[in-house]
C-alpha cells in the first residue's frame, strides 16, 4: 500500500482530499503548513507528496525547493494543488521539478488519475534493467513513453577501447553520457608531478562522464580502459533533453553524484588517517565487491601494480612490498598479475 503526504492548510479541501485518497486504498499522512510538511517528508519519506502552493509559514515552493536538495526525499513525486489557474504558476512549479499539477477545484477521478499516473511513472523508473545495451535501450524507451522524449537512444554509439586506451582526458569537454557495456574503466585525478589517484573502477552498467555535463564544464578527470571495453556514449544534447524532460532521471542523478562524495569523503579520510596496509586491504575490498561474480569462488582479478597502487594513494614499490606481506600471511594468493583473496574476513576487519 502506498503512502502519501498531503500538505494543505485548508481544513475542508485536507479532509476532502485525504477522504478520496483513503477510500482508494492509501495510507495518508496530513500536514497543515510546509514546514510540517517538510518534517514529515524527511522523516516518513511517503511514495508522493501532494502540496499546495499557497500556504503560510513556507510555500509550495519552498517546500519542493528545500525537499529537491535533500538526497533523500529529491527523488519522491510531487503534485503541486492550486487555486490559480494562471499559466505562469503552472511553468514556475513544473520548471522547479513539480511532476504533475492539479487546479481547484478538482474532482475525485482528476486526483487519482494523477496520483495513480505518477506512482506508475515511479514504479517504472524503478524496475530492474540487466547493466547491459539492451537494458539501457529498455530503460531509454520506457523513458521515452513516460515523458514523451523522442529520439533519445536512436543517435547512441557504440565504441571499442583496447586496454589502456583513453576515453576522455581532464580538460576534454563532454562529448556525452559514457555507459560501460563490457570490460572496465577507471577514473583517475592526476597530479603535475606524474602521480594518479584512480577515483572509481567501472563495471558493465555504470554511467560515468555526467558531471562535466551537469557542471557544464570540461572534464576534471580521466577515464581509460583497463582492459578491452566496448563504450555506450549517449550525445550530450539527448543527454540534456533527458534530464530536462524527466525529473525522475535528473533525481537519480543527483543520487549518484551524492554517492560519489560520499565515498570520495571515505577515501580521503582513509589517505590522510588510514596506513598503506589498511588502504592496501579496503582496496582489494572495494574491488571484490564489484567485480566478484560467483561469490561462491574466492575473488581473483589481474589488475597492473600501478593501477592498484594509484587506488591506495601510494608508491608502486610500497603496494608491492604491502602485497608480499599479505601473501606471506596467507591473506591473499599472487600468479602474476593476478589477486586472489583467500581471507576477505580478515582483510575487511585489518587495523590501521
Amino acid at each position: 500500500m502506498k503512502n502519501i503526504l498531503l500538505i494543505e492548510d485548508n481544513l475542508e479541501v485536507r479532509e476532502n482530499t485525504s477522504e478520496i485518497l483513503q477510500l482508494a486504498g492509501y495510507n495518508l499522512a496530513t500536514a497543515e503548513n510546509g514546514k510540517l510538511g517538510v518534517e514529515l517528508a524527511t522523516s516518513n519519506k511517503p511514495d508522493l507528496i501532494i502540496c499546495d502552493i499557497m500556504m503560510p509559514v513556507l510555500d509550495g515552493y519552498g517546500v519542493l525547493h528545500m525537499l529537491s536538495k535533500n538526497p533523500q526525499t529529491a527523488g519522491i513525486p510531487f503534485i503541486f494543488l492550486t487555486a490559480k489557474a494562471e499559466r505562469v504558476d503552472m511553468r514556475k512549479g513544473m520548471e522547479m521539478g513539480a511532476d504533475d499539477y492539479l487546479t481547484k477545484p478538482f474532482d475525485d477521478i482528476e486526483l487519482l488519475n494523477a496520483v495513480e499516473s505518477r506512482l506508475k511513472k515511479v514504479d517504472a523508473m524503478r524496475q530492474e534493467f540487466a547493466p547491459t545495451r539492451e537494458g539501457v535501450n529498455e530503460l531509454l524507451l520506457q523513458v521515452k513513453s513516460l515523458e514523451d522524449i523522442k529520439q533519445i537512444s536512436d543517435r547512441q554509439q557504440i565504441k571499442t577501447f583496447r586496454k589502456k586506451d583513453l576515453i576522455y582526458t581532464d580538460g576534454d569537454s563532454p562529448q556525452g553520457l559514457y555507459l560501460v557495456n563490457k570490460g572496465k574503466v577507471k577514473v583517475y585525478k592526476s597530479h603535475e608531478l606524474g602521480k594518479d589517484l584512480i577515483t572509481r573502477m567501472l563495471q558493465p552498467g555504470e554511467f560515468f562522464g555526467y558531471i562535466a555535463m551537469l557542471e557544464e564544464q570540461p572534464h576534471a578527470e580521466s577515464a581509460e580502459a583497463l582492459e578491452d571495453t566496448e563504450i555506450i556514449i549517449f550525445p550530450k544534447d539527448d543527454f540534456y533533453s533527458l534530464i530536462h524532460h524527466s525529473p525522475m532521471v535528473m533525481r537519480e542523478f543527483i543520487k549518484m553524484l551524492s554517492g560519489k562524495i560520499l565515498d570520495e569523503q571515505n577515501r580521503l579520510l582513509a589517505l590522510a588517517y588510514s596506513s598503506v596496509r589498511k588502504r592496501t586491504a579496503d582496496a582489494l575490498i572495494r574491488l571484490k565487491m564489484r567485480f566478484q561474480q560467483d561469490v561462491k569462488e574466492p575473488f581473483a582479478m589481474a589488475i597492473a601494480r600501478e593501477d592498484l597502487a594509484n587506488m591506495v594513494g601510494t608508491a608502486t614499490e610500497s603496494l608491492i612490498r604491502t602485497l608480499s606481506d599479505f601473501r606471506e600471511e596467507g591473506l591473499i594468493q599472487i600468479s602474476g598479475s593476478t589477486i586472489t583473496i583467500v581471507e576477505p574476513v580478515k582483510l575487511e576487519k585489518m587495523k590501521n
